[in-house]
């Protein structure tokens, strides 16, 4: 590889470090929403939420607001909104919220959700027991489906200094189109009925 780097001209040597920095930064491009998703999952930074098997078994007297959005990424065909767009459960309780996500073409379409929840201090304490938004999503052309997140605030948030006055939290969800994965089998219509 040396070998050839120093038969190069400078001319040459140019165009090749031009094409790696424009391959490079593609690809960095191509990369940035799935890494930036992979970074606030495993710091918290931005709002990002935490997941649990069950909730801690503790409900408080105090109640939180949660509002529901949704949003789809520039050019994303699929219709998307909450179902509610407010639900108000106790800290501690388990919340189920329904979103709904309809694909008005006529081809099947695969999309992954990412999410947040503001204010971000809240992000920690904000807790998804299952969700969606855990899995690729694939909608059959025409097809509507209800999708369920299930969710509690964790009743620690009364004793967190930043997130303590918090009484609404809202949990934000945008679809980002996805390729279909080339083992994706289509559900057999006659089964689902």
């Amino acid at each position: 590889m040396i070998a050839i780097w120093n038969r190069l001209s400078g001319i040459q040597k140019t165009a090749a470090q031009t094409t790696a920095v424009v391959l490079f930064m593609g690809a960095m491009g191509w990369a940035a929403v799935p890494l930036y998703d992979l970074f606030c999952r495993v710091t918290g930074y931005g709002g990002t939420t935490n997941t649990a098997s069950a909730a801690t078994g503790v409900v408080l007297d105090q109640t939180m607001r949660v509002r529901f959005d949704a949003s789809v990424a520039r050019e994303f065909p699929w219709n998307f909104r909450p179902v509610e767009r407010v639900s108000e459960i106790k800290i501690g309780e388990v919340g189920l919220a329904f979103y709904e996500a309809h694909n008005p073409t006529d081809t099947p379409i695969a999309g992954t959700a990412s999410y947040n929840v503001s204010p971000y201090e809240a992000g920690r304490f904000f807790t998804k027991i299952d969700c969606f938004c855990f899995e690729l999503q694939v909608l059959q052309p025409g097809e509507t489906v209800l999708m369920p997140v299930t969710y509690f605030v964790d009743p620690d948030i009364i004793l967190d200094r930043d997130a303590r006055g918090t009484h609404t939290i809202t949990l934000s969800y945008t679809f980002h189109a996805t390729e279909i994965p080339a083992d994706y089998v289509a559900p057999d219509p006659a089964m689902t009925n």
